[in-house]
């Protein structure tokens, strides 16, 4: 089945989101083979080297390792992992604060919203 991607960004980087997603949530375990360029295209329903461009931004970053004989693999720096989940992590929280402030929330209601939800969820 194709991932569903946005036609409002460009779609490598979209393709990089989610395979850092499938990474720092245990998708792909660390030092864990990837599945190849192509594969990955049929997948996702896109151009290989749209795929490849994906590939090549993980490598800059470091999350997907290289190796000539065994193809790509997902780093074994588990802090490497750690840290980047917390940034996306971060991230979604920045966004969803920014979000509550438009809809006129301020901190402190937003704050007691998250607790009644937790709460009624068992947090």
């Amino acid at each position: 089945m194709a991932w569903s991607l946005d036609s409002d960004r460009p779609i490598y980087a979209q393709l990089v989101e989610r395979i850092q997603m499938q990474i720092v949530s245990g998708f792909y375990q660390p030092g864990g083979r990837l599945p190849s360029v192509r594969e990955l295209a049929a997948e996702a329903a896109v151009n290989p080297n749209t795929m490849q461009k994906a590939f090549a931004e993980l490598e800059r970053s470091g999350l997907i390792v290289t190796q000539r004989t065994n193809g790509r693999t997902v780093t074994e720096d588990e802090g490497l992992i750690k840290n980047i989940r917390q940034n996306l992590a971060r991230e979604h929280v920045e966004y969803f604060f920014s979000k509550m402030k438009e809809l006129g929330f301020t901190k402190k209601e937003v704050s007691c919203l998250v607790k009644q939800s937790c709460e009624g969820d068992g947090c």
